[in-house]
């Protein structure tokens, strides 16, 4: 049923992130897709991500890796080499043809990864010698004076990505990867100057985020983060201190926006009941605030009138609806997602074949 001419959707209200006009509140959120051979991004992703993108509309890639040694699966996307950039270039200018804002996830893993899918070769570092308790696998903690070298891989990484042509890069520092595994301490057991205190476990992200800052500019800088998150086995003893003293500081450094999950936010996908335990961090935040956790057309919108939220990310919803914008637009039933589809190598299958609502994928509302 199309809602009368004269309702305002919030979620479809335009707003100004900082020197970027958006159309519209909904964001794709970062979804690894399986999909990049080698490591390389693959011309079908020109499709997926072209389909989502609209004229106006905030798209964050898969999470991008910046090194060899930060790699959690054979077929992760990485922008490290001169090739990545390349591959990667095409797929910007789709996005950007459709008016589409789009900006590269950059990720350090860490210990993070499945151990059937181990990288040959690779070896395991975080901010702790402790492996997960499904993994026998112990992890090098790294050494004070080699922390520099990680935190200039997300510099190079950040350069790569403006060279490729993102509009900015997003830093990923959720879900219990590397720099979450040095923000919580319920994984960082470190003595040095990078663990104990809330301010030393911070270190280390706030050193990436001044790097990036530095390289690209705060303008093009936001970092995700999930303080309430225990994913991959990394918790924290007081997670609203910690989301508090991180968007403090990310307002400090400038940065453009700070996206944070619910903590509602379930790997399985469940929906749950909305805390909105984000709202001193928004609050803290001087910058755009993206919210993400499995929120429907509802209760987004409930989050922009609130003011919990400037911007709503969506990752399952928009993975099944290429054109979810529009769907929200009409109030039109959304095609169901396939959770088995997500992780195949098929170029197509569950990637590329969600139907919009006229019934095909390259129909012209796409533009």
């Amino acid at each position: 049923m199309v809602e009368q001419k004269n309702q305002v959707i919030p979620l479809l209200t335009p707003y100004r992130m900082g020197n970027l006009n958006l159309s519209h509140r909904i964001v794709l959120a970062p979804l690894f897709r399986a999909r990049s051979y080698n490591n390389v991004a693959q011309p079908h992703a020109i499709l997926y991500y072209s389909q989502r993108a609209t004229k106006g509309g905030l798209l964050i890639t898969e999470a991008t890796t910046i090194s060899p040694t930060s790699k959690y699966h054979p077929n992760a996307v990485g922008i490290w080499s001169r090739e990545q950039i390349e591959a990667w270039k095409p797929i910007v200018d789709a996005v950007h043809a459709k008016g589409g804002i789009f900006f590269c996830q950059i990720v350090h893993t860490g210990r993070a990864y499945d151990p059937d899918l181990k990288p040959d070769g690779q070896t395991l570092i975080s901010s702790t010698n402790k492996p997960f308790t499904h993994n026998a696998t112990e992890p090098t903690a790294l050494r004070t004076a080699e922390i520099p070298d990680i935190v200039n891989e997300f510099r190079l990484a950040a350069r790569n990505a403006i060279e490729a042509g993102f509009d900015g890069v997003e830093i990923h520092g959720a879900h219990g990867f590397l720099i979450d595994q040095f923000l919580k301490d319920q994984v960082n057991d470190r003595t040095d100057k990078y663990g104990g205190s809330l301010e030393n476990r911070c270190r280390f992200a706030l050193e990436v985020v001044e790097a990036v800052v530095e390289e690209i500019g705060a303008d093009r800088v936001g970092m995700r983060l999930s303080p309430f998150s225990d994913f991959n086995e990394c918790s924290d003893s007081n997670p609203q201190a910690l989301g508090l003293y991180m968007a403090k500081s990310l307002s400090k450094h400038g940065v453009l926006y700070c996206h944070m999950v619910e903590p509602r936010w379930d790997i399985s996908g469940e929906n749950k009941e909305t805390l909105h335990t984000l709202s001193p961090m928004k609050k803290a935040f001087d910058g755009t605030f993206i919210v993400a956790g499995g929120y429907d057309r509802e209760e987004g919108n409930k989050a922009v009138t609130a003011d919990k939220a400037n911007l709503v990310a969506y990752g399952r919803l928009f993975l099944a609806n290429p054109d979810l914008p529009k769907r929200f637009e009409v109030d039109e039933p959304l095609n169901k997602y396939n959770r088995d589809t997500f992780y195949t190598p098929d170029p197509v299958v569950g990637y590329t074949d969600y139907p919009f609502l006229e019934g095909s994928v390259l129909k012209d509302h796409m533009n």
